[in-house]
């Protein structure tokens, strides 16, 4: 017993920094097991692990109309080897499986991921919440009806119903669940609200015209940027500052800081002129360690030499705009660091541990490219190696009900 008291009675700033050597999920959980006092004392996530997690949903149909609970799979790539990567099911060693009784399929779908959090809406009802899968605290964000683009909405016993503005703003009227499904393309956040809920602020490209809207606490509704502009495909904080990319690749930059709201609009950097547009090339944006802004392009097709409905990514463009600088450069490689797109906020980190750097690691995020929400789906999930122009695809034979996202802790 005295052994099992010395354990205990550790200096807690001790007990964190050896918690921070542990880079495998499995061998974190045995440590917050040694006794009860570091169970309640360590956090459920490693605060020293950086490696991003891949949440995945379960892809039967068996769970999804039975059960109250919902079964949650977490993948770490970096700690995974070749074997790993190649996995085709999700019963392999080194997944791990947690139980969100909040989020079951058939109802909710992710539409981002940030600091930790979830961002999860519900396909019945519109109402948006934020959600931590390990700690299972939420916090709730205005519903769909609540976004510019909604003029009206109207239950009822024959058919839930929408009035809004289309994309050629134009009234119309749409079915409740295709308003659902279609309005929220992504949202991110600032900062945990556990941290500092006075400052949060979460921002969603919403409409079939792509738009930005934003939230603070004691908002009820989603309040639309200050410009009107449209077909924005990402958007970041950084900096104490938003910034967004559109279609054609044109940057956007807004301050947070004002008293009067948010103000700004059209960056004066123009795009790169060989840039692509079009559906199959969505872009990211992404703020780095030294200051510069990334933008990568993304190609996105029907796989080369096969018959396929499905679609994935084929190469990656990269352009950098340096601090200060009004013109992007084209960048062949990332040092040390990866790249993580998805449904997650766009983000650079160090390579972690066990991986190297100079890669993309993507999940698939392309809405209108697998519209059928009902019938699960093959995803576009991998890593894009340019040091060999290679890419690692993840769980190939898996189809998926909601896209699978990337959880990174703040």
């Amino acid at each position: 017993m005295d052994e099992i008291n010395r354990w205990a009675d550790i200096d807690e700033d001790l007990s964190k920094e050896i918690s921070k050597r542990f880079h495998a999920y499995h061998d974190y959980i045995q440590l917050r097991l040694i006794c009860k006092q570091w169970s309640l004392k360590l956090p459920k996530i490693p605060d020293g692990n950086k490696i991003p997690w891949l949440l995945l949903p379960d892809e039967t149909v068996k769970n999804h109309w039975y059960e109250d609970e919902e079964i949650y799979h977490l993948m770490q790539l970096a700690a995974a080897d070749d074997e790993t990567l190649d996995t085709c099911a999700l019963e392999e060693k080194d997944i791990y499986h947690i139980m969100l009784p909040e989020m079951q399929s058939y109802t909710k779908f992710i539409r981002g991921s940030a600091h930790g959090w979830l961002i999860v809406q519900s396909i019945s009802d519109g109402t948006m919440q934020m959600l931590n899968p390990f700690t299972h605290r939420s916090l709730d964000l205005p519903p769909v009806s609540t976004l510019p683009t909604i003029i009206d909405y109207q239950p009822d016993n024959h058919g839930n119903e929408y009035t809004l503005w289309d994309f050629r703003d134009i009234r119309s009227t749409l079915d409740r669940d295709r308003v659902h499904r279609f309005q929220v393309e992504k949202v991110i956040i600032n900062l945990s609200p556990e941290h500092d809920i006075e400052n949060f602020m979460a921002v969603v490209i919403f409409g079939p015209n792509q738009r930005l809207a934003f939230y603070k606490p004691g908002n009820m509704r989603w309040e639309e940027f200050p410009t009107r502009d449209k077909w924005f495909e990402d958007v970041i904080f950084f900096q104490e500052k938003i910034y967004a990319i559109n279609n054609v690749g044109q940057l956007y930059e807004f301050d947070t800081k004002t008293r009067a709201g948010l103000k700004g609009g059209i960056h004066e950097t123009r795009p790169p002129p060989e840039i692509p547009r079009g559906p199959h090339t969505p872009k990211y944006l992404i703020g780095c360690a030294n200051g510069s802004l990334l933008m990568l392009v993304r190609h996105v097709g029907p796989p080369l030499g096969r018959k396929s409905k499905e679609y994935e990514t084929s190469k990656f463009d990269i352009y950098e705009l340096k601090r200060n600088r009004k013109q992007w450069s084209t960048l062949d490689n990332l040092g040390n660091y990866i790249l993580v797109i998805g449904f997650n906020s766009s983000v650079q980190i160090p390579a972690p541990f066990l991986s190297k750097g100079n890669q993309i690691w993507f999940t698939d995020n392309q809405i209108e490219l697998k519209s059928s929400f009902y019938d699960p789906v093959a995803q576009d999930i991998g890593i894009f190696d340019l040091d060999h122009g290679s890419f690692q695809r993840v769980l190939l034979e898996v189809k998926f009900f909601c896209s699978p996202v990337w959880l990174l802790s703040s």
